[in-house]
């Protein structure tokens, strides 16, 4: 068991969550994650629940934490489980890795929030209605609740207006990852062809394998593109 899931268990009684509790709670921020993906995640030696006596999984606050970071560093940093199961047995033992492809802080613990509208109006500097036009752009989704890939999008939107660059004139931007995507499922299509859990958890994590090499592919032409711009 994870040091500081045990650490938490041990402070004293708190409320045990179900699978569908876990769910309820993380669906809102992670609407992809389903009961088969917790499945894998433990399998994977990710998080550890407890279990009742007749077999079923009992969540603990500290486990939902963990999950939340898992879920997280896959969907903000397309980080595969090996790389996460590393920075995750490094907390594990009281030290604070640098998590890879990160600029941040001490801990990734800390930089995991969540935010009102209001509240990412405010932290990104942006006005209402230029995330209205980004919304209307499709390269946000309207929320009650944004994390921070949501506010590094709208910080950089931002930025793009003060060079005369509109929400508008990204919509292409939704298109291309739409293609991206088509590319990803035709990859993963002998996956997605078993109906078993494990085959579709493991679809779930090479599709964010795949994404991540995109990602690199593609900042390597827009960096090429540069180079012959300012040439």
């Amino acid at each position: 068991m994870p040091a500081s899931t045990a650490r938490a268990r041990s402070a004293g009684p708190a409320p045990m969550l179900s699978i569908g509790q876990v769910l309820a709670r993380l669906n809102p921020e992670f609407p992809d994650l389903t009961p088969s993906k917790l499945r894998f995640l433990e399998e994977q030696g990710l998080v550890t629940p407890a279990r009742t006596e007749s077999g079923y999984r009992k969540f603990c606050a500290a486990d939902v934490d963990r999950l939340r970071l898992i879920l997280s560093m896959q969907r903000d940093q397309y980080l595969p489980l090996k790389v996460i199961r590393t920075y995750l047995d490094e907390l594990d033992a009281g030290r604070e890795p640098a998590l890879p492809g990160v600029v941040s802080g001490p801990s990734m613990l800390s930089a995991v929030r969540r935010y009102s509208r209001d509240e990412l109006l405010r932290e990104s500097g942006a006005s209402a209605a230029l995330l209205d036009d980004a919304i209307s752009a499709s390269l946000v989704s309207p929320s009650e609740v944004y994390t921070d890939d949501t506010l590094n999008v709208v910080c950089a939107l931002v930025e793009l207006q003060r060079s005369g660059i509109e929400p508008r004139h990204l919509r292409g931007f939704r298109g291309a990852a739409e293609r991206e995507l088509g590319l990803i499922e035709s990859a993963l299509a002998p996956l997605a062809r078993r109906r078993d859990s494990s085959s579709r958890a493991q679809a779930a994590e090479r599709a964010h394998d795949i994404a991540g090499q995109l990602a690199v592919v593609r900042s390597s032409l827009i960096r090429s593109a540069l180079g012959r711009l300012t040439s």
